[in-house]
C-alpha cells in the first residue's frame, strides 16, 4: 500500500474500535510507512463486521478525502469493487479476493486456522491436549500474504521478502521501536519490541488502545 500511493494518503476501512482491529490498523500503517515514509492512513469505522453498503460508502468518503490507495480490515469485497471502479489500488483482508478487483488488487493478509485446528484435534484424540494461548505466525503457517497483483513491483516484492526473512528469523516485527503514537509520544522505545512470545508483549498487543503516528482518525 505504501509503495502504491502517489499522494501519500491511504484509506483504511475498519469495523469496530477494539484492540485487535486497532493493532491491525497500526500494523498496516507501520508497514505502509516502511515503503513510503510520512504516509498518512485515514480510518473510517463502519461499526459492523460485514456491511458492504457501509464499506462502499466508507471507501467513497476516503477517496473523496484524498486517498489514492484503499485497504481494509473487513471481509467483504465492497471496498475492492469500489477501488476497481475508480482505478485505484486495493489491499484486501483475510482472503485472496483478487477476482473482485483484478486490475487494482495488490495483496492481502490471509489466515489459515486449519493447521491449528488439526493440531488441537489430534492432541484431543491422543490425550495430550492442554489449555493454552495461541498467537499464530508466518513461521507456523497460520498467516501469510495472498498472491500479488500486477501492480506490485519487483522492488516492492523484494522489500517485503526482506522483512519476511527477518520476521521468520525472529529478528523483527512491526512493533519494534521507536514507535510513536498520534501525539508524537514514544510508545515503544528504540531497541524494544512487543514480542508475542512474552506475557508482557501479549498483554500490550491485546490491550492496544492507541494509534500510531501517521494514522488519521480516532
Amino acid at each position: 500500500a505504501g509503495a502504491a500511493t502517489k499522494k501519500g494518503t491511504i484509506g483504511y476501512v475498519v469495523p469496530f474500535a477494539i484492540p485487535e482491529v486497532i493493532r491491525h490498523a497500526n500494523a498496516f500503517a507501520l508497514g505502509a510507512q516502511a515503503t513510503h515514509p510520512g504516509v498518512k492512513v485515514k480510518l473510517v469505522w463502519t461499526n459492523s463486521w460485514f456491511a458492504p453498503d457501509k464499506e462502499r460508502k466508507a471507501a467513497e468518503n476516503l477517496h473523496a478525502a484524498g486517498a489514492d490507495v484503499l485497504g481494509q480490515n473487513v471481509d467483504s469485497p465492497a471496498t475492492g469493487q469500489y477501488a476497481e471502479s475508480k482505478k485505484i489500488p486495493w489491499v484486501g483482508y483475510d482472503s485472496n479476493a483478487q477476482k473482485f478487483a483484478p486490475k487494482q488488487w495488490l495483496t492481502a493478509a490471509v489466515y489459515d486456522w486449519g493447521k491449528y485446528y488439526v493440531r488441537r484435534v489430534k492432541a484431543a484424540v491422543d490425550g495430550s491436549w492442554k489449555p493454552g494461548f495461541y498467537y499464530g505466525s508466518i513461521k507456523d503457517g497460520f498467516t501469510g500474504l495472498a498472491p500479488y497483483g500486477s501492480k506490485v513491483s519487483a522492488k516492492t516484492k523484494a522489500a517485503i521478502a526482506a522483512k519476511k526473512k527477518l520476521i521468520l528469523a525472529g529478528k523483527w516485527n512491526e512493533f519494534c521501536g521507536p514507535v510513536y503514537d498520534q501525539s508524537g509520544k514514544v510508545k515503544i522505545p528504540k531497541g524494544k519490541c512487543l514480542n508475542p512470545k512474552t506475557k508482557a508483549g501479549i498483554d500490550a498487543l491485546y490491550s492496544m488502545q492507541w494509534l500510531v503516528k501517521g494514522v488519521v482518525g480516532s
